[in-house]
């Protein structure tokens, strides 16, 4: 079903514009460009980051997908005319995907093309008509770490395990038109696209004509490059294959939260101190799908490399964007950063008089709120052991960390580790060489200098190695039982702490470079020592990690590792030095002497060349082709790609196929939940990126078609195969589904027998059955990572509607984009308030297209009860809000998903 809104797709899907062009010239050369004041308002008032939404719109108009009335009314909201948001049908100058969720996204386009050829029509129409870049960085493990040879090892290790999926990618590189993809070992995509792939303003060559620079990827943290004033955020892989095949981004206009930033960091304050010090206030205010914009005379002070931190991390408070206008700061970063003069020149010039160019001179302008952050008022910090929000000042963290309960530690540790005063000078002899834990603190079990957040950050990652060279110069040692990684997010900060003499001292302390990529990070944080790991299960220890990274949700960083702190590349080290979480941090630092100063930070980034445009240029130069292994990938360019149906890694996915069935227009659902959940439950909890248990049913697969325990791999690197990922769904060994408290982990009880049984076993019982299926839960459903497989596998198992108190951003998009319905709690209700216990049988409302997108509707849940010894069935009816928020969304969803209506378009 194509309706009115959507038929004029088949006449067009050039990137065209109805809305004349302005000329400009920059060094000799013009260009062309839409002028922003053809949306014919003041534009002083107007947040910047709306006033490139408002470009967009105006840029693309075509009369088809995007009309005059599309840039009226974004141009009302804008200037205040109108409060009650708008769809804006947003279309990105670009797309960027990481391996993870790239690799799906080229199995659902490959499969399109199968599914064209089938139709009769032509496969080459299903291909990106928007530069699309992929950079591999999701997929190297952290098996070796602290010893030399640890980079060489897990690449080699990498290429191994991932041969069928980078084939793949190969094959999309040489097969699809507007695809690059930057090959293993370069780094992390944000940081890349940091320091390289963003322009700031995009030169789109086929017409001559200049935007700005704006981009949807599909990772979460594609938000940090908005600290370059390039606006962009992080969207579920089938919306980025539908903006790639030409179809805009449809949202409602956001309200601008302006967070004023004033005075200066102390000494000694850290940009990781601050975005968490911001999470924590940010969640609190409550940001979740709203931009955020800094200004004032802190922000306009803050270097780049700063503000992309702050940027980075607002999936964690909850932000569509932490938006930077362009600015001075920008254009010195790109200086820095080795971009051509040519280019910095169109992006000054452009920027001025588009009036997207930031200065103190400029009025501030009117947001939806204004919040306040003074500098001076932030201090260190950490965050954990759960969320990212949940911050804890350096001060107060040895007294709110308790030391875990009395355990017995095996008889085979014939030794007693020396309890160590906090305020002790820490040295090798202080530790015996076998790992064994101490047995009353929270032991440090790994320490991970890892993340785009943080690596992307010269004066972090040089305060990190001189903290590193003042340790190793008093005789400090990391103990025996501390897994140290360094995982940086290019390889110009090696090249940079090579440079300024810091690489070998954090050497000396264990962090040898163990990878280009984002590690530990995202959980690849590989297997704890043996021994180590023994003593955690054996005795249910609580072991801790400290990672420089963005999110430490449960289960997410090691599944043996319950306490996870964030914290800044300093304090990673420090930490690492001192084994334990009971530790005075602010006393050992200072009675160590370890900390460094502002000038000594400033004096390393001079002699390190961490901000010259040599170090970059160099690591760039061959970006796309450095890598000779990656070039000795045998794939062949075609227009189908030669599914193997053995492969374990990448087959044909069923969601076209699937469509028409999950479609539920013009019929009412009766359906059984599938698991009840709490607050904060995230898409890690829902589709894991970690290791395959063998007991599993993802692992009983695994082992059923051949394959060893040791080559399982990871769920995140075998997402391009549908019968690993539906059976991984719910799979978290955290995940708590309160119809089987007594359970940790994916388990359900199969309702009409009460037998309890991994919740994907249960699935196939109730599809048997012809059972639809739901899911209930509390606030903040589906916060994390954009992984588009937590939508796709709630799908394949049959989930016809997920209920939630509320729903993060992306998630709920990819929902609806699998033809999902997520349905909101109205009126402050919840399963408590309405005493749901799961048990019961949910009548769920009829969606059909004359459906008003976000009405409430009524569900009703039917249970048994016994009244005077007769069996009779209650009743109860609530209201929901149907979270179909477009019009299009409400065409994605009556065809089964995104992917199948956007086919219908192609062919």
């Amino acid at each position: 079903m194509i309706t009115e809104i959507l038929k004029p797709l088949r006449k067009t899907l050039l990137q065209t514009t109805l809305t004349p062009t302005t000329e400009l010239a920059v060094s000799g050369k013009s260009y062309r460009y839409v002028p922003l004041a053809a949306a014919g308002i003041d534009l002083a008032p107007v947040p910047y980051s709306l006033r490139i939404l408002l470009e967009s719109v105006l840029r693309s108009q075509d009369g088809f997908q995007i009309t005059e009335k599309d840039v009226q009314n974004l141009a009302r909201f804008a200037s205040g005319k109108i409060k009650t948001a708008v769809e804006v049908p947003f279309k990105p100058a670009r797309v960027i995907l990481q391996d993870f969720t790239g690799v799906p996204a080229v199995v659902d386009l490959a499969a399109m093309r199968a599914a064209m050829a089938r139709l009769g029509g032509k496969p080459e129409k299903v291909n990106p008509l928007i530069p699309v870049d992929l950079v591999v960085d999701h997929s190297i493990q952290t098996d070796f770490a602290g010893c030399p040879a640890a980079l060489e090892k897990n690449t080699a290790l990498e290429f191994d395990r991932n041969a069928e999926r980078y084939t793949l990618l190969r094959w999309a590189q040489q097969s699809l038109n507007n695809f690059r993809v930057v090959p293993p070992s370069a780094g992390i995509i944000h940081q890349v696209n940091l320091e390289y792939l963003a322009d700031v303003v995009h030169h789109r060559t086929q017409d001559n004509l200049l935007c700005p620079d704006s981009v949807l990827g599909t990772d979460s943290h594609t938000v940090m490059i908005n600290g370059l004033g390039v606006l962009g955020w992080g969207v579920g892989g089938i919306e980025a294959e539908a903006v790639m095949l030409g179809q805009p981004y449809y949202m409602l206009a956001p309200q601008v939260v302006g967070v004023e930033l004033t005075g200066k960091l102390p000494s000694g304050i850290t940009a990781t101190d601050l975005v968490l010090t911001l999470t924590e206030m940010l969640r609190k205010e409550g940001v979740v799908g709203k931009f955020v914009e800094f200004f004032g005379a802190g922000a306009r002070n803050m270097p780049a490399a700063d503000r992309a931190v702050l940027s980075n991390m607002a999936p964690e408070y909850g932000a569509t964007t932490g938006y930077f206008p362009v600015d001075e700061q920008t254009i010195l970063f790109l200086q820095q950063t080795g971009r051509e003069p040519e280019q910095i020149a169109v992006a000054e010039q452009y920027c001025k008089v588009q009036k997207l160019f930031a200065s103190p001179d400029q009025p501030v302008p009117e947001f939806s709120k204004t919040l306040t952050l003074d500098l001076a008022s932030v201090e260190p910090c950490l965050a954990g052991p759960k969320r990212p929000q949940d911050r804890i000042p350096l001060s107060r963290f040895k007294n709110i960390t308790s030391p875990p309960p009395e355990r017995t530690l095996p008889e085979t540790s014939p030794k007693t580790a020396p309890k160590i005063a906090p305020e002790t000078v820490l040295s090798s002899e202080n530790f015996p060489q076998q790992r064994r834990l101490p047995p009353d603190k929270t032991p440090v079990v790994i320490a991970a200098v890892t993340s785009c957040t943080n690596t992307s950050n010269p004066a972090l990652m040089l305060a990190a190695g001189l903290l590193a060279k003042k340790a190793v110069e008093k005789g400090l040692r990391v103990p025996p039982w501390v897994k140290t990684s360094l995982a940086p997010g290019s390889r110009a900060v090696a090249a940079y702490l090579e440079n300024a003499g810091l690489l070998k001292p954090l050497e000396t302390l264990g962090f040898h470079v163990a990878g280009y990529g984002c590690m530990t990070c995202i959980g690849n944080s590989g297997p704890l020592a043996a021994e180590i790991e023994k003593q955690i299960t054996e005795n249910n220890l609580t072991a801790a990690a400290v990672l420089s990274g963005n999110r430490n949700f449960e289960g997410r960083v090691h599944p043996l590792v319950k306490a996870n702190y964030l914290a800044s590349p300093p304090l990673v080290v420090a930490f690492a030095l001192a084994g334990v979480m009971e530790t005075d941090m602010p006393a050992f630092l200072a009675d160590n002497a370890l900390f460094p100063a502002e000038d000594e930070i400033a004096e390393a980034v001079k002699k390190s060349g961490a901000l010259s445009p040599a170090v970059y240029r160099n690591c760039y130069r061959n970006i796309f082709g450095f890598s000779e292994t990656w070039n000795c990938i045998a794939a062949e360019p075609s227009e189908l790609f030669a599914w193997n149906p053995q492969s374990t890694y990448i087959q044909e996915p069923p969601f076209l196929a699937a469509a028409q069935e999950r479609r539920q227009e013009g019929t009412a659902v009766r359906g059984r939940v599938l698991a009840l959940l709490g607050d904060s439950v995230t898409t890690d909890h829902i589709s894991p990126a970690g290791s395959i248990k063998p007991d599993s049913p993802a692992g009983k697969f695994l082992t059923a078609a051949g394959t060893a325990k040791a080559d399982f791999n990871s769920y995140g690197s075998r997402r391009g195969n549908d019968k690993i990922m539906t059976r991984g769904t719910f799979a978290n060994i955290r995940i708590r589904n309160r119809l089987v408290p007594e359970t940790e982990g994916g388990f359900t009880k199969f309702l009409p027998t009460g037998e309890v049984m991994p919740i994907y076993d249960a699935a196939v019982k109730y599809k048997e059955a012809g059972i639809p299926l739901v899911i209930l839960a509390g606030a903040e459903y589906g916060t994390g990572s954009s992984r588009d497989w937590a939508a796709k596998g709630t799908a394949l198992l049959g989930v016809k509607a997920v209920m939630a108190r509320s729903f993060e951003r992306i998630h709920r998009g990819n929902l609806v984009g699998m033809g999902v319905l997520p349905l909101e709690f109205a009126h402050g209700s919840s399963v408590e308030s309405l005493q749901l216990t799961g048990e019961e049988e949910f009548t769920l409302p009829l969606i059909g297209a004359d459906f008003l997108p976000g009405s409430e509707v009524s569900v009703f849940a039917e249970k048994p009860v016994t009244v005077n010894g007769r069996e009779m069935f209650s009743t109860t009816e609530f209201r929901v809000t149907v979270r179909i928020d477009t019009p299009v969304e409400l065409q994605y969803y009556l065809n089964g998903g995104i992917l199948p209506a956007v086919l219908k378009l192609l062919k």
